[in-house]
């Protein structure tokens, strides 16, 4: 069933499309993600976004080998009927459910030592994520407290002046951030004045040594381009959910959309950060039709954000079960083997969650949090909170680093059938 929806009622999703159409439409659209890196796709400094051209990483194939319990078994992938004219393997949700479902001490095990093999375990890159524009939004998803179809205590704020931004980047750059991300609740990122100033931001947080990351709704290949030549990092659009139950958490824009944006990304040498939300109502499928999206576009992204619900009063989702620890820490873990270059961001719900929590989390492969008391308009751990944490488990912030790792090279499902 989905979700019930509060507050200002919404526009019914259009389903003059039967649901088969609807996949075939996502397919094409994820299809061209795939075919990267893009003829010309050249960030500012030259570099194409995956200089290998989706090689896989080397030394995969001795990934698991030595281990008693098999991911996968190499007539499994026969079984799983890619096309025949692929030019790599593809994951299937089959292929990533029989990792989904190991035990979890096994699970664990396999993904820190994909974890190892390509980060520091004892590093963890520090980010701030600020609300430039709040509030007003257009879009109706059920998770959000911005939306302007739902009742809640946010107050709607106007596009920051530059300065402000930048005296906040500089704040989190001086308690330990290395990275600086920019939100605005607009549904499509807006023409004149307002995205001049936005490209402003982005040079001034990159003039500060810092990475640069925005999220600011769906954009055309232009704005991207534009973007790219202020000297934007990375940018964040995530796909939330699996693509049959989208529709159910939001029905103003589609599952293409998402992917046509992604594209735009790409195509213009940024750096893409697309991830998911845990605890909307999703069924396993759905967290694992995600993650199957994800880790089959070529490149990879470079950043994978999982986020829990964080559950506001006046939303549609205000009365959602709370996601469990060890639920977080088996999607984190999924994406680690999935994705292994990928940085793999803890976001949102964290300020529900204690210290073992966070180790956990981190032992599936989670490299990356938000810190600040709160990220966007909802509740975050204090930052000194996190420092003791870190301090407790014996970790430390990762130091600021000029060029990220984007050569997300991918294992396939065959290397690790082999392998096992």
């Amino acid at each position: 069933m989905p979700p019930p929806k509060a507050g200002q009622p919404v526009k019914a999703p259009d389903r003059t499309q039967s649901k088969l159409q609807r996949r075939a439409g996502i397919a094409a659209t994820a299809d061209s993600l795939r075919r990267g890196p893009f003829p010309g796709s050249r960030a500012p400094d030259g570099r194409i976004p995956s200089p290998n051209g989706g090689r896989r990483p080397s030394g995969q194939e001795d990934l698991f080998r030595g281990t008693d319990l098999p991911i996968l078994s190499a007539v499994a992938v026969q079984n799983d009927a890619l096309e025949p004219d692929s030019p790599h393997d593809e994951w299937t949700d089959d292929a990533i459910r029989r990792i989904y479902d190991l035990p979890l001490i096994e699970l664990l095990y396999r993904a820190q030592t994909v974890h190892r093999r390509h980060h520091d375990p004892g590093e963890v890159q520090m980010c701030t994520l600020l609300s430039i524009k709040t509030g007003g939004c257009p879009e109706d998803c059920a998770y959000c407290p911005q939306s302007a179809h739902y009742q809640t205590d946010v107050e709607a704020q106007e596009l920051l002046n530059v300065d402000e931004v930048l005296q906040a980047a500089r704040r989190a750059r001086d308690a330990g951030s290395t990275r600086f991300c920019m939100g605005a609740a607009w549904r499509q990122v807006p023409k004149g004045e307002r995205f001049e100033r936005v490209l402003k931001m982005v040079k001034g947080v990159r003039e500060l040594g810092m990475e640069a990351c925005c999220t600011l709704g769906m954009m055309n290949r232009e704005q991207a381009e534009r973007l790219a030549m202020a000297g934007l990092t990375a940018y964040n659009h995530n796909l939330d959910t699996g693509p049959d139950y989208y529709d159910r958490i939001i029905t103003t824009r589609t599952y293409e959309d998402r992917l046509r944006t992604l594209q735009h990304v790409r195509q213009a040498g940024i750096q893409i950060c697309s991830g998911g939300i845990l605890g909307m109502g999703e069924e396993v499928g759905d967290r694992i039709a995600m993650l199957r999206v994800l880790a089959n576009l070529d490149p990879q992204p470079e950043s994978v954000p999982i986020n829990a619900l964080m559950r506001v009063e006046g939303t549609p989702l205000a009365e959602a079960r709370q996601v469990e620890a060890v639920d977080l820490a088996r999607m984190i873990a999924v994406a680690r083997i999935l994705m292994p270059r990928s940085m793999v961001r803890l976001s949102a719900g964290r300020s529900e969650m204690n210290a073992e929590a966070h180790a956990l989390c981190f032992m599936a492969g989670a490299n990356s949090i938000f810190t600040g008391d709160k990220l966007l308009t909802t509740p975050n751990p204090e930052r000194r909170e996190d420092e003791e944490m870190l301090a407790s488990l014996g970790m430390s912030a990762m130091k600021s680093q000029s060029e990220p790792t984007a050569n997300c090279d991918r294992p396939t499902p065959s290397l690790a059938a082999d392998s096992a």
